[in-house]
């Protein structure tokens, strides 16, 4: 079944927020789905055939619509996308319990059996004097620190809860550390990544470092070809090639991302596993970028890579600290300053569709 795009907003806070909220649906039509997901997968093609999808006209608008409901049973959510990046958001307010299992997680993100996503992100109350916490379960039910697009995607989400507008920016607490988004004028998401980790033994990495303590074009061997390789963390752990010692210079387009990107995943020099991005040079301010993600394989976008690329660029001589970064589902404009050390990331984050799922 097909996403239902729509620029609604949708509240899914307390009911003093609501009707500040509530108001704008009466602008565009109202999209309920039905997922029975946390069932067999049995029972899913059954309940596949009989699904519904209904769409209201704008006036007929009930305030006791799906998506109020707060039943226990229920879990509402909203889908948006970064550039193609999918993310299933949950108002997790009231708690600091994620409201689904990774288990669950997984079959949410199912895209045959399930709504679909990369991932599950709970919006969590503050922690440590932030404003908000964020975790994330991705697609295989593992945990990352943190994920660049996703808290593009939490940063929109929020705005909606909190009714923002204009421009606002807000603390997040992460597995990563704090991170800083800003919505700007355009509703494109401005993030404050914060400082690169370069040091090996904290990306991490069994790799020998070869430029004070940091691993700067070494070579990894994989599946029996060597690749020059630079190791990044943005508080997860990523692993940047722009060529193989044999052609030395990649045509990203032409890899066999699913046969080479779990070999990089699960290769014994990453003791944490890590994220992999294959990158092609056009000039010193526009890279292309392929990502291998950990816990999702290959996805269309992919923030904290685009933000460890350019790292990775300055530190082999090969780009500027300011780049255009090509992702498959779109650009991000991505900068290192060297006032402040902190990676800088400006990107969209969509809405998607609005829904319900029975626990």
């Amino acid at each position: 079944m097909a996403a239902a795009a729509t620029s609604a907003s949708l509240s899914l806070s307390a009911p003093s927020r609501r009707a500040s909220i509530s108001s704008r649906f009466h602008q565009v039509p109202f999209i309920t789905r039905h997922f029975p997901l946390l069932q067999n997968p049995r029972s899913l093609i059954s309940a596949a055939a009989s699904a519904s999808m209904s769409v209201q006209a704008p006036h007929k608008i009930s305030q006791n619509s799906l998506l109020d409901r707060k039943e226990s049973s229920f879990l509402h959510f909203v889908k948006y996308h970064g550039l193609g990046n999918d993310f299933i958001l949950v108002d997790n307010r009231d708690s600091l319990e994620p409201r689904v299992t990774p288990e669950q997680a997984v079959k949410l993100c199912d895209r045959n059996f399930g709504v679909g996503a990369d991932g599950v992100i709970f919006a969590m109350p503050g922690i440590n004097g932030t404003d908000f916490s964020m975790r994330i379960f991705n697609s295989d039910g593992s945990e990352p620190e943190m994920c660049g697009n996703g808290v593009r995607c939490f940063a929109r989400f929020i705005a909606e809860l909190e009714n923002l507008r204009g421009i606002h920016s807000f603390t997040v607490h992460t597995g990563a550390g704090l991170i800083v988004p800003e919505i700007q004028d355009d509703g494109k998401v401005r993030v404050d990544m914060g400082k690169p980790i370069l040091t090996s033994s904290d990306v991490p990495t069994k790799l020998s470092p070869n430029k004070n303590g940091t691993v700067v074009g070494v070579e990894l061997v994989v599946d029996g070809i060597p690749w020059n390789v630079t190791c990044v963390s943005m508080g997860n752990p990523h692993c940047i090639t722009f060529e193989t010692k044999e052609t030395k210079a990649l045509q990203v387009d032409d890899l066999n991302l699913a046969e080479i990107g779990p070999k990089f995943e699960h290769h014994v020099m990453f003791p944490a596993r890590t994220n992999t991005e294959f990158v092609q040079i056009f000039s010193r301010s526009h890279l292309k970028m392929r990502v291998w993600e950990r816990g999702a394989g290959a996805t269309l976008a992919c923030g904290t890579g685009a933000c460890a690329v350019v790292v990775a660029a300055v530190l082999e001589g090969r780009s500027e600290r300011k780049c255009t970064v090509e992702l498959p589902g779109g650009p991000l404009e991505i900068e290192w300053r060297e006032a402040d050390n902190h990676v800088y990331m400006t990107g969209p984050a969509e809405v998607v569709f609005y829904g319900s799922v029975p626990l």
